[in-house]
């Protein structure tokens, strides 16, 4: 454990601060301030003797997070990486991006704010990479198998690492111009500078991954090529059909869904050239929905010059304190703030849309909302609080339905299950020997660390097809769920 004594000296939870929201929105750098490394320890040391640390289970991928805080409590930060690292492919990914349910299943988050695992996690990584000590490590020998891995996100470059390692000689395939997935393309740059993904490709590469970008699989490449080229392949290609808003006007200019919005402007932040892209320079925006994907277009339109920013949500405002169908160690509902929060606009909450507004040539104006309650019939307008808001851009982050069916998955013939994922066995195996599947492919819109902790399991799962045998460590079953309520 760490500080016999932490939880009882150190009651108050302290993180970096972010920078001022005036100088933020002027550029597209992360927003957090580096923090004190003796702040930082004294943190991990309030991580507790807790016998049973259920900070494990709230993790997918089985963290030892007790044994990184007590080395990094003692400045071990070599001894912290090494405990890291043994778990977690991509730590620097998971302590900026996740929304650590490790700590709401924190022991000392009963009674007290819950140790900073997130924190000490992203910290113990950047220094590592400071210090020099994240290598390349290539296998000592070939095994003379050969794998596809169709997506470069989390999922798939999990398992492209994991059998990199494991001997295999494996191609990521992406259809984008540079790897990374929704890492590079998805999340923008005050969350994650795409300084960090490059320098872990780097490491990739190294080892002997290799990346093949620009390539429209199930275009290009069918699925009967794939198989017929490769050992085994790995659909790693997440849940990508958006969520519609059926609606009077959804085919107005100016509806965009997210990922039509927020790839553009990565590549604008980058400096990289984009025709033709829809900003949010000078214009009224709304946003449609209220999770990740909807903060990260906030962020992004404040900096790209917004004139108003509106998110709307369809469910009430949650409270600020755990609910009591939602006990510990579950992950609750409550009200968060995320740092695009602080930047301004205002959250909308409990409100439907009826229909988008549109001016005689076709543009989006405003939007027709209304208030909604949750009734015997589902969500009921309330009478009497129709309103239109103005809009000129329209952002939908509703979230998303499953992976791309047409083209690989359709020549593939894997079977699919009743949410419309691809389904797989207790080995991540679909229905088709050879292929397999991981992250939200299979599973569904999730967690980034959950998308990890699949690309872990899936690589032991093409191991033992390959090998008859394997030594890859196996997080999670494809039926694990979070600890939710």
């Amino acid at each position: 454990m760490a500080d016999p004594q932490g939880f009882l000296k150190t009651r108050e939870r302290e993180l970096p601060e972010r920078r001022p929201v005036p100088v933020r929105i002027l550029d597209w750098n992360e927003v957090y301030q580096p923090q004190d490394p003796e702040q930082l320890q004294r943190q991990a040391g309030r991580c507790m003797d807790c016998g049973i640390p259920f900070c494990h289970s709230g993790c997918p991928l089985g963290n030892l997070i007790p044994e990184w805080n007590d080395l990094a409590w003692r400045g071990d930060w070599h001894g912290a990486i090494e405990r890291l690292h043994a778990t977690n492919n991509f730590p620097e990914f998971t302590g900026r991006l996740c929304p650590a349910p490790c700590e709401t299943a924190c022991v000392l988050g009963i009674n007290q704010p819950a140790v900073t695992i997130k924190q000490v996690e992203v910290t113990t990584i950047d220094r590592a990479w400071q210090a020099g000590e994240v290598i390349p490590q290539p296998p000592e020998r070939l095994s003379g198998k050969t794998v596809a891995v169709i997506g470069s996100g989390p999922a798939g470059l999990a398992v492209a690492q994991q059998l990199t390692r494991a001997g295999h000689t494996v191609a990521v395939y992406e259809r984008a111009d540079k790897p990374g997935g929704l890492l590079r393309y998805g999340i923008p740059e005050f969350k994650m500078e795409k300084s960090v993904v490059d320098r872990r490709l780097a490491q990739m590469e190294a080892e002997g991954t290799r990346f093949r970008c620009g390539v429209d699989v199930g275009g290009a490449i069918t699925g009967e090529q794939l198989r017929s080229r490769y050992d085994a392949v790995v659909l790693a290609i997440g849940a990508t059909v958006p969520r519609e808003l059926p609606v009077p006007g959804r085919d107005a200019r100016g509806v965009l869904q997210a990922m039509d919005f927020l790839p553009d402007a990565n590549r604008a932040a980058l400096g990289e050239p984009v025709a033709g892209a829809v900003t949010a320079a000078g214009k009224d925006v709304i946003v449609i929905g209220g999770g990740d994907t909807g903060a990260d277009c906030i962020g992004t339109s404040h900096r790209q010059g917004a004139r108003s920013v509106t998110s709307l949500e369809i469910l009430p405002q949650p409270g600020t304190e755990r609910p009591l169908n939602q006990p510990w160690p579950t992950y609750p509902m409550t009200f968060r703030v995320a740092s695009a929060h602080e930047e301004g606009g205002e959250r909308l909450y409990a409100m439907s849309t009826q229909e988008i507004l549109t001016d005689a040539a076709g543009a989006v104006a405003g939007l027709r909302v209304t208030e909604v309650r949750l009734g015997d019939q589902g969500f009921e307008p309330v009478a009497g609080t129709e309103r239109v808001l103005p809009a000129q851009l329209i952002l939908l982050a509703m979230g998303f339905l499953g992976p791309q069916r047409d083209g690989l998955v359709d020549q593939l013939g894997v079977e699919l299950d009743e949410r419309g994922n691809v389904k797989r066995d207790n080995d991540f195996q679909t229905s088709v020997p050879g292929v397999f599947v991981a992250g939200d492919a299979g599973r569904g819109q999730s967690l980034i660390v959950w998308a990890i902790a699949e690309g872990r399991s899936a690589a032991r799962g093409v191991d033992s097809y390959l090998a008859g045998t394997s030594q890859l460590p196996r997080p999670i079953s494809p039926t694990d769920r979070p600890l939710t309520v």
